[in-house]
């Protein structure tokens, strides 16, 4: 299992707005080129970003689907890399002094043939593109996040 940090300067509301805004996916996802479709009720349980992965010619197109959300606190994540399995990734948002909250990402694979390659050198390659991750997710946050809110809070309401 791959557990990255980072402490964003942002507060969890500002920071989970983000992550609920399906639209801003492939902003911070390394790895994701294009988002397709999100489902109205994204960040809810079930509820799924339609995505497309890796570079053309070869990109794949495929889901991320919500397994647990509670806003501003936790949303648990099930990208989907078919045909080489499926990943969880869990973010948990932890208030960090005033205006500040520290983003935990642990990833792991939780199914499919990547299950059977899980290795240490898999966890580092996953905390270098998890660390990359979490800069772009603060750079939103803190530089552009103005532009990233998200009537996701709301929905959850």
């Amino acid at each position: 299992m791959a557990v990255t940090q980072r402490v964003i300067s942002a507060p969890p509301e500002k920071v989970f707005g983000i992550l609920a805004d399906g639209w801003t996916y492939a902003d911070w996802v390394v790895g994701t080129t294009h988002i397709r479709d999100v489902d109205p009720d994204f960040p809810g349980v079930g509820a799924r970003i339609h995505h497309k992965v890796g570079p053309w010619p070869v990109s794949l197109h495929d889901e991320t689907v919500v397994l647990r959300s509670e806003p501003p606190r936790r949303l648990v994540l099930r990208p989907k890399l078919r045909p080489f399995g499926e990943m969880t990734a869990t973010f948990t948002l932890t208030p960090d002094g005033a205006g500040r909250t520290r983003v935990t990402l642990r990833e792991d694979t939780s199914r499919g043939p990547l299950l059977w390659v899980r290795t240490k050198i898999n966890d580092l390659l996953l905390h270098g593109r998890n660390r990359e991750t979490l800069r772009r997710l603060a750079d939103i946050a803190e530089k552009r996040g103005e532009r990233h809110e998200s009537p996701g809070l709301a929905r959850q309401a």
